[in-house]
């Protein structure tokens, strides 16, 4: 139930506009009961051949209810779906906002086939909150208490009856459903949640799968997961034809025992045939709004389940987090890391141990050493994707914890060995580093990256994550970036590591470029043209070996020497 108030709690803003589509909706099935007994009474009426000015009223109140009934329909459709709509584009920006803080340390647990069910499907469950669950239990409750008093008004035994038929029908079928459905609607659920994982595990690395054989298995396991979400829609479709079955008995149950107590009542007077056979249509007509209840149950399920998923998400404490007086990003550049020690969540090894280093304004350094080292965890600390265990990072003399992370982020241009390019145009990707660009500077960034070929090519698709360009072109739209993000420092993170040797002098050669006067930070374990860099931190198992320039390096017998010697002995070789 905590679940469900929290839901309900999104679509606060919106209860004033869910109960007048409730009360239309009452409407609606009140004027189809309207139409019935009126065109139930101008039957039986005819049928005694009486003057025609004695059916004007049951003539009128068709007209009317018939009428009365496509508004009502039309306008309860169009506020309930324009209440959908709204509370589906709420919950959307509300979970992003929500989820946004949380990327990427919090996620890392979470397969992304996951998270895009999550994001999509579980959201799109969530639609049904009102339409489906909130709004047909208050229209048949309404509906419910209409009949009563229709009733109570020729015979209270009738009204009592109707009553419980009604409870039976709102409450004993619905109960009695969800007890025989109970986990097919989360079984569903769970089964296209694990098909989205499969399928982009397929997608992703097919590959792999086939060149070590296992893509037999993977198939079987595609296979299996749609096999059990059939049987569990097909129990699902069995449970609802039961329940419309049920409810239909219950019908004509009512209508038999509100016979069985209205007939003796003819004799009196107190009913006539007439009235009798207005009754028998309105109490058919009556049952209409009770046959989503069931499934109303069943979305509640669902519903529920889908927000403890996407809480489970939700509750989890972002790990970095913006101050409450966020300081503004100072001019003077010097970022020193102090003592600075970090360990990932569910690790005992340091990735990194007691750091302590400098960077100048304006001056290039290099971070080296093998994988695993920790080079790339220093990157993370530096855009505040995590924040350090121990020790910290400050830049101008501030800690950057009492920066803004987005403010942060702003002044640290970052090319990574892994460049994402959306599935948009190329002027799409640029602006993402500035929105405000015009033609002009986007040109003028490209051509200063060296795709000059593609200044005419602002308006061209990139292909899925970027995949119609080569891998050089992708990292030269990141360099590209950069250039219009004009940020004072730079962090260089294996750049140039899965470029081909042509394509890594170029592309190192415009960054060594664009790089001049601003404080740069390269991050490798390939050590190529070290000669360029002011100063060299050799890192193994997180902590500091060495440092100095590339000269003096070379002149001890240390691990960068080892390093540079094996790579450079396995060139000359090959």
């Amino acid at each position: 139930m905590k679940t469900l108030f929290r839901l309900t709690g999104l679509v606060k803003p919106y209860f004033f506009w869910m109960a007048l589509a409730a009360l239309i909706g009452f409407a609606t099935t009140g004027s189809g009961i309207g139409l019935l007994m009126t065109s139930a009474y101008i039957i039986a009426k005819a049928a005694l051949q009486p003057p025609m000015v004695t059916l004007q009223l049951g003539i009128a109140g068709v007209r009317f209810f018939g009428l009365a009934r496509g508004i009502f329909r039309y306008a309860e459709r169009l506020i309930s779906h324009n209440i959908t709509f709204k509370i589906l584009a709420k919950l959307r920006l509300w979970f992003y906002d929500a989820i946004e803080p949380l990327a990427p340390a919090r996620l890392m647990h979470f397969k992304s086939g996951d998270l895009l069910q999550r994001v999509i499907d579980d959201i799109q469950s969530l639609e049904n909150i009102y339409t489906r669950v909130l709004g047909p239990p208050l229209t048949a409750l309404l509906v419910a208490a209409l009949m009563w008093f229709l009733l109570g008004i020729y015979s209270m035994q009738a009204a009592v009856l109707i009553l419980c038929f009604h409870t039976l029908a709102g409450i004993g079928v619905p109960l009695l459903t969800r007890q025989l459905s109970r986990g097919v609607q989360v079984g569903i659920m769970n089964h296209k949640a694990e098909q989205q994982v499969l399928a982009l595990d397929l997608f992703q690395g097919i590959g792999e799968l086939q060149l070590y054989g296992k893509m037999p298995a993977h198939l079987a396991a595609m296979q299996s997961a749609e096999t059990g979400k059939l049987q569990l829609q097909r129990k699902n479709a069995i449970i609802e034809g039961l329940h419309e079955s049920l409810t239909g008995l219950l019908m004509n149950g009512a209508l038999i025992a509100i016979l069985w107590a209205l007939i003796p009542s003819i004799s009196t007077g107190a009913v006539n045939g007439i009235s009798l056979t207005v009754i028998t249509l309105a109490v058919m007509a009556s049952f209409e709004p009770f046959l989503p209840l069931p499934s109303s149950l069943k979305h509640l399920e669902a519903d529920r389940h889908a927000g403890e998923r996407l809480f489970e998400i939700l509750d989890a404490k972002p790990e970095t987090v913006a101050p409450a007086s966020p300081l503004p990003f100072p001019g003077e550049h010097t970022i020193q890391a102090e003592q600075l020690s970090f360990t990932y969540p569910g690790s005992i090894t340091k990735a990194l141990n007691n750091l302590t280093f400098t960077v100048l304004p304006g001056e290039h350094i290099a971070i080296v050493g093998p994988s695993g080292a920790g080079k790339s965890t220093i990157t993370s600390l530096f855009m505040r994707f995590w924040n350090s265990n121990e020790g910290s990072i400050s830049i101008g003399g501030h800690n950057i914890s009492r920066f803004d992370p987005e403010e942060l982020r702003r002044n640290i241009a970052l090319v990574s060995q892994r460049t994402y390019l959306f599935a948009e145009t190329i002027r799409e990707n640029l602006t993402l580093a500035a929105p405000e660009s015009t033609d002009d500077d986007l040109i003028k960034a490209l051509t200063d990256a060296g795709l000059s070929h593609f200044t005419s090519k602002l308006d061209e698709w990139c292909g899925q994550h970027g995949m119609k360009l080569s891998g050089g072109e992708r990292q030269r739209i990141a360099i590209a970036r950069i250039l219009l993000q004009q940020a004072p420092i730079m962090i260089l993170d294996e750049a140039t590591a899965n470029l081909d040797g042509v394509t890594e002098r170029e592309v190192s050669k415009t960054l060594n470029a664009i790089s001049a006067g601003k404080t740069l930070i390269t991050i490798t374990h390939r050590l190529k043209a070290m000669e360029q860099y002011d100063r060299i931190l050799v890192l193994e198992k997180g902590i500091i070996v060495e440092q100095g320039m590339h000269g003096e390096l070379m002149a001890g017998n240390g691990l960068y020497r080892r390093m540079w010697e094996l790579q450079h002995v396995a060139e000359i070789a090959g």
